[in-house]
This record gives C-alpha cells, sequence and structure tokens, in this order.
C-alpha cells in the first residue's frame, strides 16, 4: 500500500500538536503514512506545495481563509464558513473540508444549555465558531479589533462591534479565536474591555491549547469557569483524520489513539 503523506500548513507551526496526533493515530491503526509539520509564510504557496507532496493536510493561521480561496472544490459546511482546515488531494484536485466547527460544538457540550456567545477574533475560527453555533439556535456575537474583517459577519446579519463601539452585555460563553496569547502575553482586547465582559459571562474559552493564557487567566481571577482548545482541536482532528481515509474509521477508536498525544 501506498505511503500516505500528510501535514500541517501553519504560521506559527512548530507548536502544533496535530502531528503527535495524528502519528498516534496511524501507528495505532497500524497504517502506512507520515505526517509532518510546514511552516509556511505565503499561504499563497499551499496549493502547489500540497498537491506535489501531500495526500491530505490540516491549515491552521493564518492560512484557513486563503486555503478556501484555493480550492479547486470547498464541501460541507466551509462553503458557508468561509475558511477550511482540511486539505484532501483527490486525483490532482485540492478539495476542502471544515471540522473546526464540529469539533467545537463537541468540545463546548459540557458547558451545557449555551443561547448566547461573544466571539473574540473575526478570524477562519471565528467563521467557523459562529457559523455552527448560529445553525444551533445560539445566538452570536462578533468582537474585533478592526471594522474591516467583520464585513464577512455583516453581510451574514450577524451581530459585530470593534473595540471602540463595543457595549459589553451578558453572554453565555465567551470564545477567544485571535492568536494573543499564542506567543506573547497579550489579551485579545484591551483591559477594560476584558473586565468588563468577565464580569457578565458564564462560561470562557480559548481556541489556543496546551497554555494558560491571559485570556484563561483572567477568566479565573474572575471565577468564570474556563477551558482550552485542547477538545476542540482533538475533536477537529479526529474529524480530519477520517476524512483522509474515506471516513471509514470509527471515530471512537480514532479519539482512543490521539488523546494520547496530550498525556504523554
Amino acid at each position: 500500500m501506498k505511503n500516505k503523506k500528510f501535514t500541517i500548513f501553519g504560521n506559527p507551526v512548530e507548536h502544533s500538536i496535530s502531528p503527535k496526533m495524528h502519528t498516534f493515530a496511524i501507528k495505532g491503526l497500524g497504517l502506512n503514512a507520515n505526517y509532518t509539520r510546514t511552516h509556511l509564510e505565503d499561504g499563497e504557496l499551499i496549493k502547489d506545495i500540497f498537491l506535489k507532496d501531500f495526500d491530505g493536510a490540516n491549515v491552521t493561521v493564518p492560512h484557513k481563509e486563503i486555503a478556501y480561496k484555493l480550492c479547486d472544490e470547498v464541501r460541507g459546511v466551509a462553503k458557508e464558513i468561509g475558511a477550511v482546515n482540511t486539505l484532501i488531494n483527490e486525483n490532482g484536485a485540492m478539495i476542502g473540508y471544515n471540522t473546526d466547527a464540529d469539533g467545537f460544538l463537541k468540545s463546548s457540550k459540557e458547558f451545557g444549555d449555551i443561547k448566547t456567545v461573544l466571539i473574540l477574533g473575526a478570524g477562519g475560527t471565528a467563521k467557523a465558531l459562529s457559523t455552527i453555533f448560529r445553525q444551533n439556535g445560539i445566538k452570536v456575537t462578533i468582537l474585533n479589533r478592526s471594522q474591516n474583517r467583520l464585513t464577512f459577519f455583516a453581510d451574514k446579519k450577524f451581530e459585530t462591534f470593534t473595540w471602540e463601539e463595543f457595549q459589553p452585555k451578558a453572554y453565555d460563553l465567551v470564545v477567544n479565536t485571535t492568536s494573543a496569547g499564542l506567543q506573547d502575553e497579550n489579551l485579545p482586547a484591551p483591559l477594560n474591555i476584558m473586565e468588563e465582559i468577565f464580569k457578565k459571562a458564564r462560561f470562557a474559552s480559548d481556541a489556543i491549547y496546551n497554555k494558560k493564557t491571559p485570556f484563561l487567566k483572567m477568566a479565573s481571577e474572575f471565577k468564570v469557569p474556563n477551558k482550552d482548545g485542547a477538545d476542540m482541536l482533538l475533536y477537529q482532528g479526529v474529524l480530519a483524520f477520517n476524512l483522509f481515509y474515506d471516513n471509514k474509521f470509527n471515530l471512537e477508536e480514532i479519539t482512543k489513539y490521539m488523546k494520547k498525544a496530550f498525556i504523554s
């Protein structure tokens, strides 16, 4: 059987544990494949590199939206989101999917009944989460530093705010989808705004994983129950892995192997 080659495209990408997750699944299932990292500063190069060298790939910040535009075909919820995190090389065509949405929805189940969500940031992950939340009857508000990236959300009739015009209210869940805190100690919005948000929030979640970010530290200071993005990463990875193999595996079995990446 052909040795399959997979990668994750991103910038930064060195911190990613996706290779570890997928390698555990590959070995656990006895497959002939390898999974690597590809640091890529110019997202425009994704398609050429992908079709030349790989059978499947994951895409992380900041390339999810450019990858979407470069795909020969986009399937499933990714068509509505406008961002992809999973690529399949299908007979020389780049096919795009988005497993972030369903992955985060599954990871947020432990928060119970969520009716309102505030999403910080307006990139590919924010697009995925806002779309899946709305599909599940949840009211979504987007807060971003600048206006230009909010156009996508405003066009789809989401409630949107820049920092200057934001007026905080009570939200069941606040989600940080920005890179603030990934390689620095920054908050995703100015301190005064974050204080007002956490005074009224019931739960908080960060898309960043395996790190107690300033966002999560502040949530704890305000006694807001919170979690990082490890579960979202796990579940989106399980779904992406199954797409690599035409959905022929049992999701629980993939999950069993991928979980080892978080404890070893």
